[in-house]
């Protein structure tokens, strides 16, 4: 029975090398991709579509430069709701969703409920998000704030053996 986009895959040395090259560069051609894992070109790309059939590839994005588009900080903000009922947690994601400046929203464990990653131009706008925009989602009791002083690295899902 194949696997479904919900159960773990089976990856061999060959599909790691694979996702590895990707991770670098997810425009490599099959034939390049093929000459730096040591497949021929069409092994490679059937192992692709695989992968991408089984869910383990789910996209192919560009990692863009916040600095270089003029957005040079980035905020992690803890979103603690009044309470944890579905409904409560449900009109929350679906308000935060909207939110262009909000780049992840992640459920959490612990003293928070939420977890987002905003991206902003400058310290002066996130006064602006904050007012307008996070303190009005639906359900919020509390908002904690930390700026990044620098990214010391950035990077995709990782392949782990």
């Amino acid at each position: 029975m194949p696997p479904t986009q919900n159960s773990p895959v089976s990856l061999d040395e060959f599909d790691h090398k694979i996702l590895v090259e990707l991770e670098r560069d997810g425009v490599a051609t099959a034939a390049a991709l093929a000459e730096k894992v040591g497949l021929s070109p069409s092994a490679c790309h059937r192992r692709v579509k695989a992968m991408e059939a089984a869910g383990v590839i789910e996209g192919y994005a560009a990692i863009l430069s916040e600095k270089a588009l003029g957005r040079s900080a980035t905020v992690f903000v803890a979103v603690t709701l009044d309470n944890q009922r579905s409904d409560t947690m449900a009109a929350f994601e679906r308000a935060v969703a909207r939110c262009r400046e909000v780049q992840d929203c992640h459920l959490m464990t612990g003293e928070s409920d939420y977890l987002l990653r905003i991206v902003i131009a400058d310290d002066d706008r996130y006064e602006r998000v904050h007012q307008e925009t996070l303190s009005k989602l639906p359900g919020v009791r509390r908002l904690v704030s930390n700026f990044t002083i620098r990214t010391v690295f950035r990077r995709a899902a990782s392949v782990a053996h």
